[in-house]
């Protein structure tokens, strides 16, 4: 990561952590998704050995964490602060999802260095640490169940900075770098599509089998078959997947005893 990159002046600041193995899952989530700058406000205990065991290799996030007395220096050269928060207050202040904090923390900080404040594992941020935040990020969790893991939290709004981070380098080069889940057909695919006349097959040799076991009755088909094509179709089966399936069915019909399994050419392949 270079220092171009808005990622570079990001920091995550957490304050006065009481579980040093938070700290250590905190700088993982961190590196999971592209962030390096940690300031630890007055942590009950740090470094030790259960912030580097929680790390999982992102040891070399908590040996450049800096560590400061207070809020007050860790975020006084930010130009743009936001703080979590999980509950409303009394005063009125722009509360904005944590979509909208990456988006606005890549857009500031090309000015400067962006803080992303997290508070105490039992009661968050004060109400005077809140009011340091040009902005409060609430994360919709369940309204009967809405307190995050301190590490949780982090992973949250991280993801959407590295998502965001990742939206904006593919609009920039056209490269796609948020890639699609992988489908059957798509490069990369280990086995090529079905052709329409294997599927085709596999549907006939399907409702055979389910004649020969009593499911279904062709002089009543009521809407088994199309339903099972729909299913089947929706799988996109490839070549080896097909040749699985039919394999299954002349089984089952060798052991029900309505007929003989497929040739051994036509069985399914390693």
């Amino acid at each position: 990561m270079t220092q171009t990159d808005p990622q570079a002046h990001i920091r995550i600041v957490l304050i006065e952590t009481s579980h040093s193995g938070n700290i250590g899952a905190v700088a993982r989530a961190m590196k999971n998704m592209g962030l390096s700058n940690l300031y630890l406000v007055n942590p009950a205990s740090f470094p030790d050995e259960a912030s580097y065991a929680r790390s999982s290799g992102a040891s070399d996030i908590l040996d450049r964490a800096v560590v400061v007395d207070t809020m007050e220096q860790a975020i006084e050269d930010c130009v743009l602060v936001m703080g979590t928060s999980a509950r409303g207050r009394k005063v009125p202040w722009p509360v904005i999802p944590p979509s909208e904090s990456a988006a606005r923390a890549a857009e500031q900080a090309g000015q400067g260095d962006v803080a992303l404040v997290f508070g105490r594992e039992n009661h968050g941020l004060s109400n005077e640490e809140l009011q340091r935040c040009h902005y409060h990020i609430h994360i919709p969790s369940n309204p009967d169940y809405s307190s995050l893991n301190l590490a949780m939290a982090v992973q949250v709004i991280c993801y959407e900075v590295r998502m965001h981070q990742l939206r904006a380098l593919e609009a920039g080069d056209g490269q796609a770098l948020l890639k699609p889940m992988l489908r059957p057909g798509d490069e990369g695919w280990d086995i090529p599509l079905a052709s329409v006349q294997d599927v085709e097959g596999f549907f006939g040799h399907l409702e055979q089998v389910l004649v020969d076991v009593d499911f279904h009755r062709r002089e009543n088909p009521r809407q088994l078959m199309t339903r099972l094509r729909r299913l089947f179709q929706r799988a996109h089966l490839d070549q080896m997947e097909i040749n699985i399936l039919r394999g299954i069915l002349s089984a089952v019909q060798k052991s029900a005893g309505g007929g003989q399994s497929r040739p051994e050419a036509e069985q399914e392949q390693d």
